[in-house]
């Protein structure tokens, strides 16, 4: 999770545009189990298997890291 945050704009929004289906349920995950919050590791488990989790995420995430550099809904 560290190492995504880490990374510059550009190769956020490039990763995100590309496989932005997988990091968005993996970083989800990820934090939830960091954080104890299991509500965030269920939206990443959906976000993961649900097709229309993915997109809906896809475009949510791409838009929060265009604008705040980082995943800011349901993280």
């Amino acid at each position: 999770m560290k190492l995504f945050d880490d990374l510059p704009r550009i190769a956020k929004l490039i990763l995100q545009f590309f496989f932005g289906g997988i990091i968005s349920g993996v970083y989800r995950i990820i934090k939830g189990a960091t954080e104890g919050n299991v509500v965030v590791i269920v939206v990443g488990v959906l976000a993961l298997v649900t097709g229309i989790g993915n997109v809906i995420f896809w475009i949510v995430d791409f838009v929060t890291l265009l604008l705040h550099d980082k995943f800011t809904v349901l993280v």
